[in-house]
């Protein structure tokens, strides 16, 4: 049994939360710049590390966040879970916006993003099949129901390179393929906390129906925007609720914890010790820099 810290990835007003004491501190990273400094701070007895995933003043598009130094941050501030709050589009009729979905799958189109800690030198496989840890998911769920959001429980997301919207052919197209929305940031972000041993669990935030609803005008930013601010304190009010879940309960062990026991696949004597060292705080456990 351990404390629970939780990590939140998502807009720069999330850590804006009643009754939270914290400060901002910079953590370096052997993988660059962060997005931002985290906002390191405890509600209710429950540390929460918050890290603004486009920086503070949206300076980074989603293309060039760099995933891998956000993750390796959180890791190295001691946060044990990761919850995700994003934007999407709606790619059912049923989603509407303002709809908030507890995603369980990914399908990743990205192709211009850094995807894996790991490669020449040391090489590690982790398992994908389930890319979301459902303990966490199910505690987002009950506290995005607490904060009123209308949720959906399951749904897939497929995560574009961007930074612009989708065409019309694109959006039918995923349509077709059986997705629920659209966004993207959650991808390599998924990928990475997995291999850092991270529980992540993400919770897609709905603002508009992409542009395959054609009875409905195009998606603009100023659309987003609209329904994104109305999001605000509903995402606000569900991390509060989730740390509070969380409160005077001890952390369990997850499988996840422990997952790169079966993914490394480069044995000690060949490993590039230059990788290695890098890899201290994302995989110091299985390496031998930490524990």
């Amino acid at each position: 049994m351990s404390e629970w810290v939780l990590g939140v990835i998502g807009g720069s007003g999330l850590y804006d939360i009643p009754g939270i004491a914290g400060a901002w501190r910079r953590i370096e990273s052997p993988w660059g710049q962060a997005s931002d400094e985290v906002f390191d701070g405890e509600l209710d007895g429950v540390r929460i590390v918050f890290l603004p995933r486009h920086g503070r003043g949206h300076r980074l598009s989603p293309s060039h966040v760099n995933y891998r130094a956000n993750i390796d941050v959180l890791k190295r501030a001691g946060v044990t879970d990761v919850l995700s709050l994003s934007a999407c589009g709606s790619l059912k009729e049923t989603l509407s916006p303002g709809a908030f979905v507890i995603v369980d799958q990914y399908i990743d189109r990205t192709f211009a993003r850094e995807k894996s800690f790991f490669g020449d030198g040391i090489v590690a496989h982790v398992s994908m099949a389930h890319p979301v840890c459902p303990r966490l998911a199910g505690l987002a769920s009950a506290a995005s129901r607490a904060a009123g959001a209308p949720t959906t429980d399951g749904g897939t997301y497929i995560v574009m390179e961007g930074p612009q919207f989708s065409s019309l052919a694109e959006s039918k197209l995923y349509r077709s393929w059986g997705c629920d929305v659209i966004g993207m940031t959650n991808m390599p972000e998924a990928k990475l906390a997995r291999e850092a041993e991270l529980p992540y669990a993400s919770v897609a935030m709905v603002t508009d129906f992409d542009c395959w609803r054609e009875e409905v005008a195009a998606v603009t930013v100023t659309n987003v925007l609209e329904v994104l601010h109305a999001n605000t304190g509903k995402a606000r009010d569900l991390v509060a609720n989730l740390a509070r879940s969380l409160a005077g309960t001890k952390r369990a062990p997850s499988p996840i914890d422990t997952c790169l026991d079966f993914a490394m696949i480069t044995p000690p004597e060949a490993r590039d010790a230059t990788l290695a060292k890098k890899l201290d705080a994302v995989a110091g456990r299985v390496l031998g820099g930490r524990s």
